[in-house]
Parts: C-alpha cells; structure tokens; sequence
C-alpha cells in the first residue's frame, strides 16, 4: 500500500513537474509573445510615425514645389507679357522707321531742291553785284560821277538839275546830264552777260512833300515819263537796232509823287534831295522769290496734311 501510494506520488511528482515545466514554458512563449508583440508595436509605430514624418515632408516638398511652380508659372506670364509688348515695341519702332525713313527721303528731297533753288539765288545776287560793279566801274572809266546804291544799283538824278522847280520839261543841262548817264548804264545793262537775267530798266519819278497829293503825283509821272522818252530820243547813237527792241521791252516808268520823302540826320524832309528822278534795274529774282514761296507754302500744306491724317 505505502509504495503503491509513494508511487502514486511519483507519478503525480512528475506530472506536476511537467505541468510546472509546460505552464514556465507557456509563460515564456507569452513573455516572448508579449515582447515580440511590443516589439512590433513599437516598429509599427515608429514606422507609422516615419510614414507621417515622410509624408509631411512629401506634403512640405509638394507645397514648395506647387509655389515654384505657381512662381514660375508668374515669370512666364510675365515674360510672355513682355514678350508681347517687346513684339508691339519693335512693330512700333519699325512702324517709326518706316515714317522716319520716308521723312528722311521727303527731307533729301526738299534740300536738294532748296539747295538748288538757294544756287539760283545765289546765281542772281552773284548777278546783281556784278552788275552793280560793273557799273560803278563803267562810270569810273568815263569820269561821270553818279550816286549809284552799292545794294540794289539805283541810280538817282538829281530832280533841281533835270527839271526847273514844278516843272516837267528838261532842261539843257539836264538833257546834258542823262545824255552822260543814260548810255552807260543802258549798255551796261544789256549786255550779254547780264540781260538773260534782266527783268526791267525802271524810271521812277519823286516830289517833295510840298502841294497836293494828286498833283505831285502827275508831276513826278510827267517828269520820269519826260526822261524815259529823251532816252528813245538818243538811243539810236548808242544802242543797236536789237537793243532798242530790248530795251523798250524792259522799259518801265513810274511817278510815286511824294512818297518816300528823303529825310536829312535830323530825320526831317530834306525837299531837295526828295525832288529827284531814279533810274533802277530788276533782276529776275522776283519770279525767284515767288517760287520759294509756292514751294515754303506747298510744303506747310503737305505737313498740314499729314499732321491731321496722324
């Protein structure tokens, strides 16, 4: 009974143990469970928090990105805008030197004909002063002394030694006088060189200012017309038969009365020197003048023009 009881007892000894063994081993499979178990958890959550971290980031790297490009996207626009106004710019500049190149050519074109209209009035004035010389020097050689205008060539006479006082008739001496003057300066005047740009040979009578109006003006017509006909009496000793054809065409004659008085340094009417008689050429320069004119006119006109069409 005692050993079957003690081996009884054995028996349960050794289940026991062994109960003991597989209850340690199963509280070390859970220990290593609930290690294992925290271990993942804890790797879960760290990767879950790396997996934030990374997607934070991500979202940190779209943000700057989306504001790159959002950035970007603004310098394009305004480079393109650039662009488009560099494009309106330089269709405007070569719109600019279109006109520019077109006003460049119009002003080419209206120097070189004002270079040689200013050629042709230098041509005239060259003309006249060689005239004028000519004369002077033409009276110098015939020892005839004249008051000759060294600007415009007018030759006056003396009015007190032409004429008795209020009359129209020449005397002797005056007769004398332009019989001396009136050859030379005709001759001068129609010679080669000088006629092609004659335009007229001009009498020009003048009254003081005493008496009427209308009766100084007859008197100043009557005696240039006395002296432009004594001329025709004696153009025949010195002119030739073509000569005088010419000379009757250029011929002109004028009574101004008492206009343009002679005033003396005081600025008072010097009456004897007013009474007088000039004798005065005209170059073709006139028609020269009126030309400039039509040209400076036609000219305001067309930038006229063009200013309302702009």
């Amino acid at each position: 009974m005692r050993k079957r009881k003690k081996s009884e007892e054995g028996g349960f000894n050794v289940w026991r143990s062994y109960s003991d063994m597989i209850a340690g081993v199963l509280l070390l499979f859970i220990l290593i469970m609930c290690v294992t178990l925290f271990q993942a958890q804890k790797s879960y959550n760290e990767s879950i928090k790396e997996r934030d971290d990374k997607i934070a980031l991500q979202e940190q790297y779209t943000a700057e990105i989306l504001a790159q490009q959002s950035e970007l996207d603004e310098k394009n626009s305004k480079l393109s805008s650039q662009d488009e106004q560099l494009d309106k710019q330089k269709k405007l500049l070569a719109e600019l030197a279109a006109q520019l190149k077109e006003q460049q050519a119009s002003l080419d074109e209206k120097t070189s004909l004002l270079a040689t209209q200013q050629k042709k009035i230098d041509n005239i004035i060259g003309v006249k002063a060689d005239v004028i010389e000519a004369l002077q020097k033409e009276f110098s050689k015939n020892n005839v002394s004249v008051d000759i205008d060294a600007q415009t060539g007018a030759l006056t006479l003396n009015a007190n030694v032409l004429f008795d006082y209020d009359k129209s008739e020449l005397t002797d001496e005056g007769k004398q006088e332009l019989a001396d003057i009136l050859p030379i300066y005709c001759k001068v005047l129609l010679q080669k060189d000088y006629k092609k740009y004659l335009a007229e040979i001009i009498i020009d009578g003048y009254t003081d200012t005493d008496g009427d109006y209308d009766y100084n003006l007859e008197l100043s017509q009557k005696r240039s017309l006395a002296v432009a006909q004594y001329l025709t009496e004696i153009r025949e000793n010195f002119l030739s038969s073509d000569e005088i054809s010419e000379l009757q065409n250029y011929l002109t004659v004028n009574g101004h009365g008492s206009a343009n008085p002679v005033l003396d340094s005081d600025g008072n009417v010097d009456k004897d020197a007013s009474r007088r008689v000039e004798v005065k050429f005209r170059l073709k320069d006139d028609e020269m003048i009126n030309e400039l004119n039509q040209i400076m006119n036609t000219d305001k006109t067309s930038d006229s023009e063009k200013s309302g069409s702009n």
